[in-house]
């Protein structure tokens, strides 16, 4: 059975789920409609630990996260999930980029498909994924939030600049 746990982050509320110590989801307040028979309230050190570096990184101080994780997914989500996690902090890329680094040139709307269905946003960072004329696209957690986050990682790298 998956452990669940709720906080709140400057994006709003998060519940943090994780089984056997990988973290396997975080959902955003308006996306948790949970059963009970599904997941157990409880907060557990690695639910604890990513709630953390959430933190760490909203204040502006985390430019990788260091969690062990386990999204559910398909092979070519999976494949597109971990491509992600090489995208440093702050810097943005294509969704066509993404699909020539995993070997599948014109599959960018599939890649945006596996953005989209990325069951630990943020964490495997989808909102570093923007289209090939530099338009935000698409995000789970909605373009709005997506920008909020691009804005917070560019701030933070121009704050350090000026140091």
């Amino acid at each position: 059975m998956k452990n669940i746990y709720y906080y709140q982050i400057p994006l709003g509320n998060i519940a943090i789920c994780e089984e056997e110590g990988l973290i396997t989801n975080l959902f955003m307040e308006e996306e948790i409609s949970i059963t009970k028979e599904e997941f157990q309230l409880l907060e557990t050190e690695e639910i604890r630990k990513t709630y953390y570096q959430l933190k760490e990184y909203f204040a502006g101080k985390r430019k990788q996260f260091h969690l062990p994780l386990n999204p559910q997914g398909t092979s070519f989500q999976k494949k597109v999930w971990d491509e992600l996690l090489k995208i440093p902090y702050g810097e943005v890329v294509t969704y066509k980029e993404i699909a020539e680094r995993i070997g599948k040139k014109g599959a960018h709307r599939a890649v945006g498909n596996a953005n989209h269905h990325n069951p630990i946003p943020i964490i495997i960072p989808c909102h570093r994924v923007v289209m090939s004329n530099q338009k935000l696209g698409g995000y789970a957690f909605g373009t709005e939030k997506k920008n909020i986050l691009l804005c917070l990682e560019k701030n933070s790298q121009n704050q350090e600049g000026t140091k």
